[in-house]
């Protein structure tokens, strides 16, 4: 059977939910796009385009606007999510009436859930019992995918069987997905990352130089790392796409809200200062917490971490946070 012959659903019409759209109709699969705001559908069905957050990418052919979950969802194999980490339980909730028996789930979404600490496979496996997930996750700027430039990401799954064909289905001419079994690892990356792209932004916003920045990557990789084999993630897993890549990506890049966020932190603004200025959700504001209080729980020594926070939510000086951390014990490298 043609493997482009059932439709794909994808729930969320940010700027990623659309590039990913936009991604899986360009190969030519039938794609079904949701947003919950009607005023949104209705503008994309019209204008064939996302002029809220990826103007310039205009949509395939087979991409439709769905008018409501249940036409979303309808004969999809495999139903895509795509909503920042605080509304992904009540999205899966929301989508569940509507699935079909066979209907396989995968997300976009990073970030530990702050009531509970659990990862998005965690809550998939809360809500929705043992459905066959996958999560997508890697270095990607929406607007670079819209725009067909060469990207590559990671497709993770305990299912491989599953990973294998959705890397398919979303690999092309400009976009290479590799596979990975280690869900736990890729998605305590995407979790920890855009918290030390806020501290890179703040480095930035300070005047500090390169130095700083990459000191500030590289012991942010190793806190990742600790955190996410205490969790049972292997370790080699961070120095893939999802981890030491997207990291990089993040740190470095204006591009990254995060990044963005922490330079108006670094210029001396208000964490709401800085939020107002940047008109997308910043998923590093909730997850600065998330990362906090779960490696607080699990007794996850995370100075990088546990610094940002105190910026964000204890009101800390920057510059004390620097001296914090510049005043550490000596210690060894690979601890």
């Amino acid at each position: 059977m043609n493997r482009h012959a059932e439709p794909m659903a994808v729930i969320g019409a940010g700027s990623w939910g659309t590039a990913l759209a936009i991604l899986l109709a360009r190969e030519g699969r039938l794609t079904q796009l949701w947003s919950r705001d009607a005023a949104q559908r209705d503008a994309m069905r019209s204008a064939r385009r996302n002029m809220r957050y990826l103007p310039d990418a205009a949509f395939p052919e087979s991409l439709r606007v769905a008018a409501d979950l249940g036409e979303a969802l309808q004969g999809a194999r495999d139903a895509l999510i795509a909503v920042p980490s605080h509304a992904f339980r009540a999205t899966l909730e929301g989508i569940r009436p509507y699935l079909a028996p066979h209907t396989r789930i995968a997300w976009a979404t990073k970030g530990f859930e702050i009531a509970s600490g659990l990862l998005p496979h965690q809550v998939v496996r809360e809500v929705l019992g043992a459905t066959p997930g996958a999560v997508l996750s890697g270095p990607t700027f929406a607007k670079e995918v819209g725009a067909g430039l060469p990207t590559a990401m990671t497709v993770a799954s305990p299912d491989e069987h599953f990973a294998k064909e959705l890397a398919l289905e979303l690999s092309g001419p400009s976009f290479r997905a590799y596979i990975q079994t280690d869900i736990m690892g890729v998605e305590v990356g995407g979790a920890v990352k855009n918290v030390i792209a806020i501290g890179s932004g703040i480095a930035d916003g300070m005047g500090y130089g390169a130095n700083t920045r990459v000191a500030l990557i590289t012991r942010g990789l190793a806190e990742m790392m600790r955190l996410g084999v205490k969790l049972g993630a292997q370790r080699e897993t961070f120095m893939g796409l999802a981890g030491l890549g997207d990291l990089v990506l993040t740190c470095t890049d204006d591009q990254s809200r995060n990044r963005r966020f922490g330079m108006a932190l670094g210029r001396g603004e208000s964490p709401a200062q800085a939020q107002s200025t940047i008109h997308h959700v910043v998923e590093g504001v909730s997850a600065a917490r998330a990362v906090h209080q779960v490696a607080e729980r699990l007794g996850v020594d995370m100075p990088i971490c546990r610094e940002i926070y105190g910026i964000m939510y204890e009101n800390k000086p920057a510059r004390a946070a620097v001296q914090a951390l510049m005043g550490r014990e000596v210690r060894s490298e690979t601890e």
